[in-house]
């Protein structure tokens, strides 16, 4: 088969940059999904990011709904296998409880998708529900780190974090119910931006009031792509709980100036948990280089009651995933999980959590009020907080304490032993506050590390243009311009 570009020209062009060329008729939305077909076939044999190519899309990539005038008509993209719903399509969630599982309508934010002219051409993988960490159940998939397939991609948006950092795609979908865009992003050199709350609809199934922690968004590797994603899929369906905002300017436009001089703090000892030696010396020359910028860096860190926010954050997971389970199975006319069919650490959160009683939940609410507070009187004398992306690093394959076929016959302590490693992403989703990865570090194994920046709640375009203003700086240079091992321009 011919494809529309080489490799290299591929990889050079972000989505921004492919739906300028379809809008001058230079390309078609055929020729960019063979390509992205192409990169699939290329580099998934390796890396386990897709789950399955939607052959009929790519070959007509209107026959979905597909809108050519929108903002990225014609963009290739990939919907992780959990969240918004396809109609038709399968959604099976990592699991193999869920195998065969076919929606029947198009979530909400699946329509402003379609709208905004992405082409949806297949599944990324997942663990099994998002829960943990890795992608990486042999009875399912392994989906590996193109910069070294020894090492995960960490989660749970890792088919995603994969594709995108192999150069398969520009842009693909993701979700973060405690770091999940932002930590795979940090470890595969993507942009990961987790937005405020009030930005992407999970609607019709669920609010905001009812995910309470989880949000859409996307990987990508420009910060022109992501702010053209939010501007374009932004907005709440009718009906929702909490206010949907509008900022004042499209971030497409605000990114093209630089921020005011910002007070920025550094920070990586949240309560028990502290980064490495390395990790806090990268975060220490990523201030530096802020500081070039000309803004004002030093170390600060939130009032933050940490053991009683992450006692909360543990409370909601293991609730919030419980009756996630129990909708499942329920559905299938089971009365518990099956073990043959659902991961162990899976199991045991639905026991563990299916009978949360109100005062327990009160007393999680009221800690997520107090956290929350802490943060905004935080933000009144600071623009953004700056940490590692995760506390540890990015795990090899095959290392089971992180994922939910462990053994562990303890749900707490396997709890505690993420927020060890992934201590510094989940409280934005407690708050409800935006935060974003940059891939401006690297780890001790030669891997991307994130640098996450956070802001107060619906500054989301503040943390977008702090990083255009980077990128500038940078020469959009992410990762040093360097390029994982398994890539599309490599044969």
């Amino acid at each position: 088969m011919t494809l529309a570009m080489s490799w290299d020209e591929w990889a050079r062009h972000d989505a921004t940059a492919l739906a300028a060329l379809v809008r001058k008729g230079a390309l078609t939305p055929a020729e960019l999904a063979a390509q992205a077909a192409a990169g699939i076939a290329r580099t998934n044999p390796t890396l386990s990011a897709v789950v399955e190519v939607f052959e009929d899309v790519v070959a007509d990539p209107s026959k979905d709904g597909l809108n050519p005038e929108g903002p990225l008509a014609g963009v290739p993209y990939l919907m992780k296998d959990l969240g918004p719903t396809l109609k038709g399509r399968l959604q099976e969630m990592g699991s193999r409880l869920m195998q065969g599982n076919r929606a029947t309508a198009d979530s909400f934010l699946t329509s402003r998708i379609r709208n905004a002219g992405l082409n949806v051409i297949g599944r990324t993988t997942t663990p099994e529900f998002g829960c943990c960490s890795s992608a990486e159940n042999p009875a399912m998939y392994v989906t590996r780190n193109p910069w070294d397939t020894s090492y995960t991609t960490n989660g749970s948006s890792a088919g995603t974090a994969a594709a995108v950092a192999a150069g398969v795609l520009p842009i693909s979908h993701a979700t973060d119910g405690g770091g999940s865009i932002r930590i795979p992003a940090g470890a595969t050199g993507n942009i990961g931006l987790k937005p405020s709350r009030g930005v992407f609809s999970i609607a019709p199934n669920l609010s905001d009031l009812s995910g309470l922690v989880s949000i859409q968004g996307c990987h990508t590797r420009t910060v022109r792509d992501t702010a053209a994603f939010v501007d374009a899929c932004r907005g709440g369906a009718p009906g929702e709980f909490m206010p949907f905002w509008q900022p004042e300017e499209a971030y497409s436009t605000l990114i093209q100036r630089d921020p005011g001089r910002l007070r920025i703090a550094l920070s990586h000892e949240w309560g028990d948990y502290r980064a490495t030696p390395h990790f806090v010396a990268e975060l220490e020359r990523v201030g530096r280089f802020l500081e070039s910028l000309g803004h004002h860096v030093e170390w600060a860190l939130p009032q933050v009651d940490f053991r009683a926010a992450f006692a909360a954050q543990t409370t909601c997971y293991i609730s919030n995933f419980a009756q996630t389970v129990n909708n499942l199975i329920t559905a299938r006319g089971l009365e518990r999980p099956p073990e043959d069919l659902v991961e162990p650490i899976n199991i045991r959160i639905w026991e563990a959590g299916l009978h949360t009683s109100f005062t327990e939940r009160a007393k999680m609410q009221a800690v997520f009020n107090t956290t929350s507070r802490a943060f905004g009187a935080f933000f009144e004398d600071w623009d953004i907080i700056l940490t590692p992306i995760t506390a540890l690093p990015t795990p090899k394959i095959g290392t089971t304490e992180y994922l939910t076929i462990s053994d562990n016959p303890s749900v707490l302590d396997w709890f505690g032993n993420l927020w060890r490693n992934f201590a510094y992403t989940p409280l934005s989703n407690l708050c409800g506050i935006p935060g974003i990865s940059l891939p401006l570090a690297t780890q001790e194994s030669g891997l991307p590390l994130g640098i996450q920046a956070q802001a107060r709640q619906a500054n989301d375009g503040l943390l977008l243009q702090l990083a255009a203003q980077i990128e500038r700086a940078l020469g959009g240079r992410w990762n040093d311009g360097r390029r994982p091992g398994i890539h599309v321009t490599q044969d």
